[in-house]
């Protein structure tokens, strides 16, 4: 349609985070393009160190406390389990007082 402007407009962006952006016009063939890069608030090599070696910690405190909790649901289903087999009458029977 007469007065809308058509254009394409492409956006790449590379390996290192940097965007390149262009655009054409279609009518009139006009192009402009623009880099656009991070630069101002990127973590530095050191920090990003930090981070990982800090999240390797809590994994470790992860692991031990997930090994804890499923220590005591074992523990947990085996009282229960124990519980459950001394009620059971047949094995009342065969238990004397002395034993329990």
């Amino acid at each position: 349609p007469r007065g809308v402007p058509q254009v394409e407009v492409r956006f790449d962006i590379d390996s290192n985070g940097i965007l390149n952006v262009s655009a054409e016009d279609k009518k009139t063939n006009k192009s402009q393009s623009i880099t656009i890069t991070n630069d101002s608030g990127r973590l530095s090599q050191e920090e990003i160190e930090g981070m990982v070696k800090k999240a390797e910690q809590i994994k470790a405190n992860d692991d031990l406390a997930a090994a804890r909790v499923e220590a005591k649901n074992k523990l947990e289903s085996y009282a229960y389990t124990l519980k459950a087999t001394l009620a059971d009458s047949k094995v009342k029977s065969a238990v004397s007082d002395s034993d329990s």
